[in-house]
C-alpha cells in the first residue's frame, strides 16, 4: 500500500494508519454503477477500500452521460460494471475490483451480502433496495441506500444493528417515479452519491456518531438539507409483498407480466401471462396458486401484488 496516496486522509486523527488498514481490509458490495455509482465507486477506490464487488446488468447509453461521468462516448454499448471496473483499476491498483454483469435478485443478494462487510445500494431501483435491505437485515450487514429524482433525494444507513429500510419506508408513495420518467440533474445525483461514500467510509472506520439509523434529505431546489434519526423504528408487523428471484418460482405460480410486447418483447419468464396493471383486479387464481407480478422496476408489480393480497390472494413480486 502506497501511504503517500492516502496521506491527506491518514493525517486525520480519526483515521491514521490503523483506520487506513481497516479500509484496506474492507469488502464492499456496490449494487449499481450508474449515476450514484459513478460518484460512489471512485471515492471508495480512491480512499483505499480494499475490495469492491460492482453489480450492474445494464449497458452504457448516451442518455446516461450527463450524470454518469465515470463513462465516455467511446464506452457506449459496453456493460457498466465492466467499464467501471476498468476505470477503478486504473484509478487505484490497490483496490481489488470484481465486476458482476448481472441483475440483482433476492437469491444473488443473499449470496453476495454474506460475503460483504458493507453494502451500498446505488441502483436507485425500488425492488433492489428492498431485496438488499431484507438480505442485510437477516445477515446483520450495514446498508447505505440512496435515491434521487429531479433535484432532491435521500440517503440513509440501515441494518447492521439499525432498523431496515422497510422500517422507515414500509410502503411506496403513490406517485413514485424514476429518473427515466421524472428526470434528474447530474449534480444532485453526485451530491447524494458523495454522501453515500462518506457514510460508507464512516461505518467502515467506526466513526461516531454512526450514520446507521440516520436519514438525510437533500433538496437542491429549495437548498434545504434535513435529517432525522430512526434508531427506535420498529420493523413492520405486516411485511409488504415478498420479493422473489426467478430461481425461487414454484411450479404452481402464475407469473403475470405487466409490460406489453412493445416495452418487453420477451416476458420476464417463459410462459408468463401478459396482463395490464388495470386488468389485475379481475385475476382469479385458484387457492393453491400464487400470483407473481413482474415489471421493469418493480413499482407496478409491487402495487399489483398489494392489490392481490388485499383481495385475499397469495402474491409476490419477481425482482
Amino acid at each position: 500500500m502506497a501511504m503517500t496516496r492516502y496521506a491527506r486522509q491518514m493525517i486525520l486523527p480519526e483515521i491514521g494508519a490503523a483506520g487506513q488498514a481497516r479500509l484496506a481490509a474492507a469488502r464492499v458490495l456496490v449494487v449499481g454503477a450508474g449515476g450514484l455509482g459513478s460518484t460512489v465507486l471512485p471515492l471508495l477506490a480512491g480512499a483505499g477500500v480494499g475490495a469492491l464487488r460492482v453489480v450492474d446488468h445494464d449497458v452504457i447509453e448516451e442518455s446516461n452521460l450527463h450524470r454518469q461521468t465515470l463513462y465516455r462516448m467511446s464506452d457506449l454499448g459496453r456493460p457498466k460494471a465492466a467499464v467501471a471496473t476498468d476505470e477503478l483499476r486504473r484509478l487505484n491498483p490497490d483496490c481489488a475490483v470484481t465486476p458482476e454483469v448481472a441483475r440483482l435478485d433476492p437469491s444473488r443478494a443473499r449470496a453476495w451480502v454474506a460475503e460483504a462487510e458493507l453494502v451500498i445500494d446505488a441502483a436507485d431501483a425500488f425492488a433492489v433496495t428492498y431485496a438488499l435491505s431484507d438480505a442485510c437485515l437477516a445477515a446483520g450487514v450495514p446498508l447505505i441506500a440512496a435515491s434521487v429524482l429531479g433535484r432532491a433525494g435521500h440517503v440513509g444507513g440501515f441494518c447492521g444493528g439499525a432498523p431496515s429500510y422497510r422500517a422507515v419506508f414500509p410502503d411506496l408513495p403513490p406517485g413514485l417515479q424514476n429518473c427515466a420518467s421524472g428526470g434528474v440533474m447530474g449534480p444532485a445525483v453526485a451530491v447524494l452519491g458523495a454522501l453515500q461514500a462518506q457514510m460508507a467510509l464512516s461505518v467502515l472506520l467506526g466513526l461516531e456518531p454512526s450514520p446507521l439509523g440516520l436519514l438525510c434529505r437533500v433538496d437542491l431546489a429549495s437548498w434545504q438539507v434535513t435529517g432525522f434519526r430512526f434508531d427506535g423504528a420498529s420493523e413492520p408487523s405486516v411485511a409488504g409483498p415478498v420479493l422473489l428471484g426467478a430461481d425461487e418460482l414454484l411450479p404452481g405460480d402464475m407469473v403475470i407480466e405487466l409490460r406489453d410486447v412493445v416495452e418487453a418483447p420477451v416476458p420476464a419468464v417463459p410462459g408468463a401471462r401478459r396482463v395490464s396493471p388495470e386488468g389485475c383486479a379481475s385475476l382469479a387464481p385458484a387457492p393453491e396458486e400464487r400470483l407473481v407480478f413482474a415489471c421493469t422496476s418493480g413499482l407496478r408489480a409491487w402495487r399489483a401484488a398489494q392489490g392481490a393480497l388485499a383481495r385475499g390472494h397469495r402474491a409476490a413480486v419477481l425482482a
